[in-house]
């Protein structure tokens, strides 16, 4: 398979190990496309090619999906597939720009903690698509289907929300000793370490493409505020989300607490 891959980041770069092709890279950076070539054994064109290839991978920025997808369409035979982190805007200039196969991949990790879980929206099938998430599973990877709007609201939690907090609390945090961690607080600064050592504009991306950081602020805000009830209201709220619970779960088991 001959495949452009438009973006020669870090995600692009992982596509390109991963995915058995011939490929080409094209980014808005010409020496970056020349770097990534030279890195994963490939080639790299202008972003203005003309050249077709079987399939078109977009590596690029959330915010750069869809236009992207409509300035490389033209390159693309016969599928088109993108890994860049939100379903609704690629899955619509897709199936706008492009006849033929179309998928929207989301690995849910970083390249370099790879193989992990990678979240699917199959919109067009076909044997192109079929051998990239072939070639995924290969490698070590999950994929598993889903839609458009399941992906893009459990991204508002696992990542918006998951990052807000995460930053919030290293934001507030101060300087201890380190005998004085706890198991919480030394699980937290792990999840800080993984989240600061990322790049600014990729998180900033994500918090401006899914909407949660205010909850979590208002989450914060009702702790602050509440006095010893409602503290351990709230506490009880936390514990029974996390099993899945509702308030009227408890209530039906007859459950006063």
């Amino acid at each position: 398979m001959q495949l452009l891959i438009v973006g020669a980041g870090a995600m692009g770069r992982w596509v390109a190990r991963t995915v058995d092709a011939d490929v080409t890279f094209a980014d808005v950076e010409a020496a970056a496309a020349d770097e990534a070539a030279a890195d994963c054994g490939g080639s790299s064109a202008p972003v203005d090619t003309d050249r077709r290839f079987d399939a078109v991978c977009l590596a690029t920025p959330i915010s750069a999906a869809a236009d992207t997808v409509e300035s490389f369409a033209p390159n693309a035979e016969t599928a088109m597939f993108d890994v860049t982190g939100s379903m609704a805007a690629p899955v619509a200039a897709m199936r706008r720009a492009f006849d033929g196969e179309r998928v929207s991949l989301h690995p849910l990790f970083a390249p370099e903690n790879a193989p992990g879980n990678v979240a699917a929206v199959t919109d067009e099938a076909g044997p192109l698509t079929d051998g990239v998430r072939a070639d995924l599973e290969d490698a070590g990877n999950h994929t598993f289907e889903t839609t458009v709007d399941e992906h893009d609201r459990a991204m508002e939690t696992v990542q918006s929300k998951a990052h807000a907090a995460t930053l919030a609390y290293a934001l507030a945090a101060e300087d201890v000793r380190e005998e004085f961690a706890t198991p919480v607080s030394a699980a937290l600064d792990d999840v800080v370490e993984t989240v600061t050592d990322g790049t600014p504009r990729v998180y900033a991306e994500i918090q401006e493409t899914f909407p949660g950081s205010d909850a979590v602020a208002d989450a914060a805000a009702r702790l602050a505020d509440a006095d010893r009830e409602g503290f351990e209201a709230l506490y009880r709220e936390a514990s029974e989300r996390r099993r899945g619970e509702s308030p009227a779960d408890r209530q039906s088991r007859g459950e006063d607490r």
